[in-house]
C-alpha cells in the first residue's frame, strides 16, 4: 500500500486509525462532514488565484499521469502549479499551490480552518520531504488559512481573506523515521495494539474526532467513563480510564468526578427518580409574561462570505419558527418564515417578518439563548432599520436551557446531556409527535443548513417538497420548547 499526505497525517495521529482505515473501514462511524468538505473545496479553489495565473493539474485516478504532467510544467519555470503531484518510493502528494521559481520552489498548503493546527505542520513536512528527496530545492513552506476577522465588502479580496504563515518543517530525519513506521503498519495484516489517547478527540494536535472511537471502546462496560457528560473533559476521562476506573460504580466508589457527573452516574446506576429544584423552577416561571413567544432560528455557514458585512463562517439565518400564546392558558398559535432568497441575503426578509411577528417588549423563550441573542445582534448590526426592534427582542429573551444545564430538572434518561434533543425524549418518552426521527428529509440543524443551500439547484417541485419538510423540522423545534414549558408548569 502507498502513503499519501492524508494517510501520513492519520498515521501521525494514530497508527491504529491508519491501519483500520486500510483494513476495516466499514467499522468507522459515518461522519457528517459534507459541508466541511464542500467548504474545503471552495477555499482551495479560491486560493489558487493568490499569485495570479496558474496551471492546474487535474485530479486523475492515474496518479502517474498527474506526476508526468507536473514534470512537464516544472521544466517551464517560473510558474504557479496547483495540485502539482509527486511520488517518491510509494509516497505520494499533491501540493495545493507550488510556486515554481528559477532558483527553487515554495510550497503552500491551503486549509479552510481559521486557525493553525499542529497536524498541518506534519502535512507540510511530509510534502517537503518528498520534494527534497526528488532533488527539488524547497526554499520555504507556507500554511494558507482563513482570516476569521475578514469582513466582506464587495468582491472578496483574496489577499485579505487569507492568512499566509511560513512554517518550519519537522526535521527530515523525523519524517523519514515516521514513514518507515507507517509503512510497516499498513503492510502488516495484524491490527496494532494501541490504547486510547488524547488524539482520539479533536484538539490542538488533531482536527477531528476519530471515526473509530466506538470500535476501539466496544469491549468496555456500558455505560462507562466516556458516557459521562457535564463538560467532563476527554483528558479527565482518560485519567480515570488509565487507572482502570471505567464503570460508573468504579468511578463513584473513588469519590466520583463532580456533583453533576456524579448525579448522572448515580441516577443511572441506582435507577433514581427525577431531581427537581421546585423553588428555582418556580422562580424562573414567575419571570414570564404574556404574550409569550417561542423562537428558534435555522442558519447556515459558508467559509467564503457571500453577503456584504459578514465574515467567514458567520451564521446566516434563513428560517425561524414562532409558537406563541397571546394569553396564559389560552390558544397556541404558530407563525413561520423560510426565505426564498437563495442567492442573495435571506436575513433581510427574515428580519422584516420577525419584527412584524414579535411585538416590542414581548417575552421570548428560547433554548440556549447564546445562539439566538448573537444572531439577533449580528443582524441588528447589518440592518439599521430593524436594529432597535431586534435588540429589543434580544433583551427580552428567557432561556429554558439553564434549568437542565444546572440540573434543576434532571432525569436519568437525559444521559448526562442537557441538549434539547436529549431532554425532549427524556421528558416525553414514546411520543411520536415529538420524535425527530418521524420527520422527512430534515431531522437536525445541519441537515436544515444543507437543505437550504441545496434549494438554489433544485427544481420547483423538489423545492416545494424540501421547503415543506424544512418548515416541519423548525416547527418541531419551537413546539418542543412549548411542551417543555408545559411540563415545568405542572410542578407543584
Amino acid at each position: 500500500m502507498n502513503l499519501s499526505k492524508s494517510r501520513y497525517c492519520v498515521g501521525i495521529r494514530c497508527q491504529k486509525e491508519l491501519w483500520l482505515s486500510c483494513y476495516k473501514e466499514e467499522v468507522a462511524k459515518e461522519l457528517d462532514n459534507d459541508v466541511i468538505i464542500e467548504n474545503g473545496n471552495k477555499v482551495g479553489e479560491f486560493a489558487r488565484g493568490l499569485f495570479g495565473n496558474y496551471i492546474l493539474i487535474e485530479n486523475n485516478d492515474n496518479k502517474e499521469k498527474m506526476i508526468q504532467e507536473t514534470k512537464k510544467y516544472l521544466a517551464k519555470k517560473p510558474n504557479i502549479i496547483c495540485e502539482a503531484s509527486f511520488s517518491y518510493l510509494n509516497n505520494f502528494c499533491s501540493v495545493d499551490i507550488l510556486k515554481n521559481d528559477e532558483d527553487g520552489v515554495e510550497i503552500y498548503e491551503v486549509k479552510s480552518s481559521t486557525q493553525k493546527n499542529e497536524i498541518y505542520i506534519d502535512d507540510l513536512s511530509y510534502q517537503t520531504w518528498i520534494l527534497k528527496k526528488l532533488g527539488l530545492n524547497v526554499k520555504k513552506s507556507y500554511l494558507v488559512y482563513v482570516n476569521n476577522k475578514y469582513i466582506k465588502k464587495g468582491e472578496v479580496d483574496r489577499d485579505s481573506f487569507f492568512k499566509i504563515e511560513e512554517i518550519t518543517p519537522r526535521p527530515m530525519e523525523e519524517i523519514e523515521e515516521n514513514i518507515k513506521k507507517l509503512e510497516m503498519t499498513i503492510n502488516n495484516s495484524q491490527e496494532p495494539d494501541i490504547d486510547l489517547s488524547v488524539n482520539c478527540k479533536n484538539n490542538k494536535k488533531v482536527s477531528y474526532d476519530c471515526p473509530y472511537f466506538q470500535y476501539c471502546t466496544r469491549n468496555l462496560p456500558t455505560p462507562n467513563i466516556f458516557d459521562v457528560g457535564w463538560k467532563t473533559t476527554f483528558t479527565k476521562k482518560l485519567e480515570f480510564y488509565y487507572q482502570n476506573k471505567i464503570s460508573y460504580s468504579d468511578i463513584l466508589s473513588e469519590g466520583g468526578i463532580n456533583p453533576k457527573a456524579n448525579l448522572q452516574m448515580s441516577s443511572e446506576l441506582n435507577n433514581l427518580g427525577p431531581k427537581i429544584d421546585k423553588d428555582s423552577i418556580k422562580s424562573f416561571l414567575s419571570t414570564l409574561t404574556y404574550p409569550l413567544y417561542f423562537l428558534d432560528f435555522e442558519s447556515y455557514q459558508v467559509a467564503i462570505p457571500e453577503i456584504d458585512g459578514t465574515h467567514p463562517y458567520q451564521q446566516i439565518c434563513f428560517q425561524y419558527s414562532l409558537h406563541y400564546y397571546l394569553e396564559e392558558n389560552k390558544e397556541l398559535y404558530h407563525k413561520e418564515f423560510l426565505s426564498d432568497d437563495y442567492n442573495g441575503n435571506p436575513m433581510r426578509g427574515l428580519c422584516k417578518k420577525l419584527c412584524e411577528d414579535i411585538p416590542m417588549n414581548s417575552c421570548v423563550i428560547v433554548y440556549n439563548q447564546s445562539f439566538e441573542i448573537t444572531r439577533l445582534k449580528e443582524m441588528a448590526a447589518l440592518f439599521p432599520e430593524y436594529r432597535t426592534h431586534l435588540l429589543n427582542i434580544a433583551s427580552n429573551i428567557k432561556d429554558l436551557y439553564p434549568i437542565f444545564r444546572d440540573q434543576e430538572y434532571y432525569v436519568k434518561e437525559m444521559g448526562g446531556s442537557s441538549s434539547i434533543k436529549e431532554v425532549l425524549p427524556a421528558l416525553f418518552p414514546n411520543d411520536p409527535s415529538l420524535d425527530y426521527h418521524n420527520l422527512n428529509q430534515v431531522h437536525k440543524g445541519d441537515e436544515a443548513s444543507e437543505a437550504f443551500l441545496s434549494l438554489r439547484t433544485k427544481s420547483r417541485e423538489e423545492q416545494e417538497e424540501l421547503r415543506h419538510n424544512m418548515l416541519k423540522y423548525c416547527e418541531l423545534d419551537t413546539y418542543a420548547t412549548v411542551k417543555i414549558l408545559q411540563k415545568l408548569n405542572t410542578i407543584k
